[in-house]
C-alpha cells in the first residue's frame, strides 16, 4: 500500500507513548525529590536517574507493541484501547521496577516515584492519546491523511461499504469510484470495468481496493487482483457468503489439507472456563454490592402492592434452547403479571395497544401495565438484578445474547446463532442503544457477539453498562 497513513501515525503513537512515559517519570521524580520533604532512600542525580528511564522506557514501549497498542484494530476503539493502556501500564511499570531489582545501585530516590510514575504515565498516556485521535480528525477535515478507496461490486455488501465510508472526515476513507453494474450513489461515480476507471482516474491515485462480491468468472476476479498487485494497491475482498466466515476461524491442516475451520462462536474451550469463573466470582460480588438496593426493591414492592408478589418468573431459552426461569422484580401491577401482552391489555379494554406494543419491538412509551414502582426499578434497572441468581446458578451469564422467550422464537434472526451460547443479564445490544436501536439491530448485535466474543469485550460490555444505567440512557 503506497499510502502510509497509517504508518505515520503509528509512528507517532511510539514516539508520543514515549514522550509521555519519559515526562511522567520526569514528573515524578520532581514531586517527590523537589516538594516533598520527608528523606529520599538514596540521593540519584536527575541526569542519572533520567539516563536510566530513557534505557528502560523502550522495553515499556516493546510491550505496548506486543499487546496490540499499535494495531489499528485496538488504537481506533476507545474502550479496547484504554484497556490496553491499563494492561500496558501495569507490565511497564513492573518491567521498570524489575529493571531496578536487577541492575547495580537503586534507581529510584524514594519508593513513591514509581508509584507516582505509573498513575501519570497512564494519565499522560490517555491524554495523549486522545489528543493524537483528535488530531487526526482534524487533518482529515484538510485531506491530510485520507486513503482513496475504489469498490467493485453492485450488491447489498456495496451499497453497505458506502454508508459506512461515507463520511470521509471521520473514517479517513474517499470512495473515488464504483466498479459495477449499477450506480449506488449520485455523488460516486460508476465504471463498467477496472480497466475503465484506471484510464479516467489514473492508478495512481488509488490506495485501496475493496471487492465485495467474487464475479462467477475468474478472469474478472484475476484482472481485479492483478490490477491491485501491479500497481501495489491494497485489495481486500468480502466472500459471497460472508456469513461463512463469521465467528472463530482457524487456518489448519485437516489430514495434510489446509482447510478453514468455522466455529459456530468464539467462545470455546478455555473460553468457556475463564467466562464460568467470572460469572461467579462478579455475580457474587455484585450480589453483595447490590444487597442494599435489593432490600430497597423489595420494600417498595410490598408497600405499594402488600398483596403482590416481589419476583415476577417467566420461562425463557438459554444455550443449545435450554428453558429455564428468570428472575426480575415484579413492575408490572399485579393483576397484569403472568398475562401475555394480547391478555393484559384486551383485559383492559385497550386490545390495539397489543399490536402497537408488537409493532414497536415489544415496547410502549407509555405501557399501562407497568406500575409507578415497576417503572423507577426499570427506569434504574433494578427489576433486573434478581438475574444474578440466574447468573451464579450457570443458567446465563452476566454478558451475552437476551434470553429469548419461547412463544417469540421465530422472530428472532439467526436464533441458532443466538443459542449456541449462553444467554446474558446484559449484552452488546443492551449498551449499543437498548431501546433506541430498532428490534432487527438488536438481534444483529447479539449474533456479533456470539460470533465475536473474547474476554476483553465481556469487560467492556461490562463497563458501558454501568455507565449506561448511572445515566438511565435508553431505559425504559
Amino acid at each position: 500500500m503506497r499510502n502510509n497513513a497509517e504508518l505515520v501515525y503509528r509512528l507517532v503513537l511510539v514516539v508520543g507513548d514515549f514522550l509521555a512515559l519519559a515526562g511522567a517519570f520526569t514528573a515524578a521524580y520532581i514531586l517527590r525529590v523537589k516538594y516533598d520533604e520527608r528523606p529520599l532512600i538514596e540521593q540519584i542525580p536527575v541526569e542519572t536517574y533520567l539516563y536510566a528511564i530513557v534505557v528502560v522506557l523502550p522495553l515499556w514501549i516493546l510491550i505496548h507493541g506486543a499487546i496490540g497498542l499499535y494495531s489499528k484494530s485496538v488504537y481506533e476503539k476507545r474502550f479496547s484501547e484504554l484497556g490496553k493502556l491499563v494492561l500496558g501500564s501495569v507490565i511497564g511499570i513492573l518491567t521498570v521496577i524489575g529493571y531496578d531489582f536487577v541492575v547495580q545501585g537503586e534507581l529510584f530516590p524514594a519508593r513513591l516515584v514509581p508509584v507516582y510514575g505509573f498513575l501519570l504515565g497512564f494519565g499522560f498516556l490517555v491524554v495523549f492519546r486522545n489528543m493524537a485521535r483528535i488530531s487526526r480528525r482534524v487533518l482529515y477535515s484538510f485531506n491530510v491523511g485520507i486513503t482513496n478507496l475504489v469498490i467493485v461490486g453492485s450488491d447489498r455488501s456495496t451499497k453497505e461499504i458506502i454508508n459506512q465510508f461515507s463520511r470521509t472526515e471521520k473514517t479517513g476513507y474517499r470512495i473515488i469510484g464504483v466498479v459495477g453494474e449499477n450506480n449506488l450513489s449520485p455523488d460516486i461515480p460508476t465504471f463498467s470495468s477496472i480497466g475503465e476507471l484506471s484510464e479516467k482516474i489514473g492508478a495512481g491515485s488509488i490506495d485501496s481496493i475493496i471487492q465485495t462480491k467474487l464475479y462467477s468468472n475468474d478472469e474478472k476476479n484475476g484482472e481485479i487482483l492483478n490490477f491491485a498487485q501491479q500497481n501495489h494497491i491494497e485489495y481486500r475482498f468480502i466472500p459471497g457468503r460472508s456469513d461463512i466466515y463469521a465467528g472463530k476461524i482457524e487456518v489448519e491442516l485437516f489430514r495434510e489439507i489446509p482447510v478453514i475451520t468455522v466455529h459456530q462462536t468464539a467462545l470455546f474451550g478455555w473460553g468457556q472456563v475463564v467466562k464460568r469463573v467470572s460469572d461467579i466470582v462478579f455475580g457474587v460480588i455484585l450480589l453483595a454490592v447490590f444487597s442494599p438496593l435489593i432490600l430497597l426493591a423489595v420494600i417498595l414492592l410490598k408497600i405499594s402492592e402488600p398483596g403482590g408478589k416481589i419476583l415476577f418468573r417467566q420461562t425463557r431459552l438459554t444455550q443449545y434452547n435450554k428453558a429455564f426461569t428468570a428472575y426480575k422484580f415484579r413492575s408490572h401491577k399485579t393483576k397484569y403479571s403472568g398475562s401475555t401482552p394480547e391478555e393484559a391489555f384486551k383485559a383492559m379494554g385497550k386490545p390495539e395497544l397489543a399490536r402497537h406494543y408488537r409493532q414497536n419491538g415489544d415496547h410502549l412509551d407509555h405501557d399501562p401495565r407497568i406500575s409507578a414502582v415497576g417503572k423507577f426499578l426499570r427506569l434504574t434497572s433494578l427489576d433486573e438484578i434478581p438475574q444474578l441468581f440466574n447468573v451464579i446458578k450457570g443458567d446465563i451469564s452476566l454478558v451475552g445474547p437476551r434470553a429469548l422467550i419461547p412463544e417469540e422464537l421465530d422472530k428472532y434472526y439467526q436464533k441458532h446463532h443466538i443459542l449456541s451460547i449462553k444467554s446474558g443479564l446484559t449484552g452488546l445490544a443492551q449498551v449499543s442503544g437498548r431501546r433506541n436501536i430498532s428490534f432487527d439491530e438488536r438481534r444483529k448485535l447479539d449474533v456479533y457477539y456470539v460470533q465475536n466474543w473474547s474476554f476483553w469485550l465481556d469487560l467492556v460490555i461490562l463497563l458501558k453498562t454501568l455507565r449506561a444505567v448511572i445515566g438511565g440512557s435508553g431505559a425504559k
